[in-house]
């Protein structure tokens, strides 16, 4: 059976890509779902054949740890759904941006993040990576002129989360990648609460993409993962600061990544050093079930925004609660960006404070009935965490204040139920605090 082309890039519409970009019938069996390709290894055609692809000299598959047909389609529907050049999955979120790091970064480099991140970003940035010898700094997203004036001759990135965990803030994305590309690095973009739905900000500027596949993309709560899109629009080459892409790499004989691979040199680099010696590798069966949800993604997002829209109209009303921040609301000092990059909707995940403070929050989370308490975000179901006691307990007051996670803030991940139920709970749940 002759394999179809499966690039499907626009003219082709994202309801479709979302469907067929990376995937074809099963040329042995005709299976029209992706099959799971739970193995470890693959047979060689013969030693030359063998030899070709340990030396980068052909493509195929090798061994799962560094590829996988059933992660690869779901690795090149991303980057089909992002408009990228190439995609690599981790295990992960974090795990990708590891391999994103790993790739650029050498010890004593330096980065600079938006202090409006994942607490779990901010503790990966802030504490392991400088044992890594990669230095990072935070700086208020709020005011592109920050990531200017923080600038060394050692930065190599920017990274920031577009529409920022735990939510509510829309990061003005155009003026920070004229800002990175004028030093010359990249822009490094988190676009896991938005999704490519709702956001593709390559076309703002980014030039690589990160996502953690576990919340939306993924969208069921059932399978983690981790995703690297690369735009394919960098150069690599412009000045001195990466040799790990422009130097020959001695693992490889002398190969030069991106003199050899160009606009998709990056997502090699990564694979084939960083994916290959760390092993975060993504499991067939998680890919799997990613891929089964993007599937339904648009129609999902869709669903998410309208139902977090119904709820923060109904808490930004509610006599139990001080402020909302959702970037959705007319009242938000974040919409007029919300409507120029995210036309369809600022995702269904946002916060706000309850009265009582501390307290409050701890009270409202334990008395939710049909909000699941939990620490994940991106869920078909509707979830509830207060920050201050779980995902950014570890950070200091200030890193908490910094990321908008005060102590009467709580989160939501709004879900795909009757709204006027989730509504309901809510109300019941606020009335405690009385």
């Amino acid at each position: 059976m002759k394999k179809k082309d499966t690039g499907l890039q626009p003219p082709y519409g994202f309801e479709t890509r979302s469907i067929h970009a990376g995937a074809t019938p099963d040329p042995y069996t005709g299976a029209r779902s992706t099959p799971i390709y739970q193995t470890t290894a693959y047979v060689f055609d013969d030693v030359e054949h063998a030899s070709d692809l340990f030396n980068l000299q052909t493509f195929g598959f090798i061994y799962s740890r560094l590829n996988n047909p059933t992660v690869s389609v779901l690795e090149e529907r991303i980057a089909s759904l992002e408009n990228g050049r190439a995609c690599v999955c981790a295990s992960s979120g974090h795990a990708a941006q590891f391999l994103v790091f790993f790739t650029i970064m050498e010890p004593g480099d330096h980065f600079i993040a938006s202090s409006n991140l994942y607490g779990g970003s901010i503790t990966q940035f802030g504490e392991s990576f400088r044992r890594l010898g990669w230095n990072c700094t935070f700086v208020n997203p709020q005011n592109p002129d920050n990531f200017k004036k923080a600038l060394t001759p050692k930065t190599k990135a920017v990274f920031i989360e577009i529409l920022a965990n735990p939510g509510g803030i829309v990061v003005d994305v155009e003026p920070i990648a004229a800002i990175a590309h004028e030093a010359g690095i990249p822009l490094i973009v988190d676009n896991t609460l938005a999704t490519p739905f709702l956001c593709q900000p390559i076309k703002w500027g980014a030039d690589i993409v990160v996502h953690s596949t576990t919340k939306f993309l993924s969208g069921h709560g059932n399978s983690m993962g981790g995703a690297l899109v690369e735009s394919g629009k960098f150069n690599w080459n412009q000045n001195d600061k990466f040799p790990t892409m422009t130097s020959p790499d001695t693992a490889y004989h002398g190969l030069n990544f991106y003199e050899t691979f160009g606009d998709f040199g990056f997502c090699m680099k990564a694979r084939a050093v960083a994916l290959r010696d760390f092993g975060p590798s993504m499991s067939p069966v998680n890919a799997f079930m990613t891929i089964s949800g993007i599937e339904t993604l648009p129609i999902r997002m869709l669903r998410h925004v309208e139902n977090a829209t119904v709820i923060a109209e109904f808490l930004e009303s509610h006599k139990s609660v001080e402020w909302v921040s959702y970037a959705g609301l007319k009242s938000s000092p974040y919409n007029t960006l919300a409507r120029k990059y995210l036309p369809q909707g600022p995702g269904s995940v946002f916060t706000f404070g309850v009265k009582g403070g501390y307290d409050g929050g701890v009270r409202l989370v334990e008395n939710v009935k049909l909000f699941s308490h939990l620490a994940n975000i991106g869920d078909t179901r509707s979830l509830i965490l207060h920050p201050a006691s779980t995902t950014h307990r570890q950070l200091s007051d200030e890193q908490r204040i910094n990321a908008g996670t005060e102590p009467d803030v709580i989160r939501l991940s709004v879900g795909l139920e009757t709204a006027n139920d989730l509504i309901t709970d809510l109300d019941q749940a606020l009335d405690s605090l009385k």
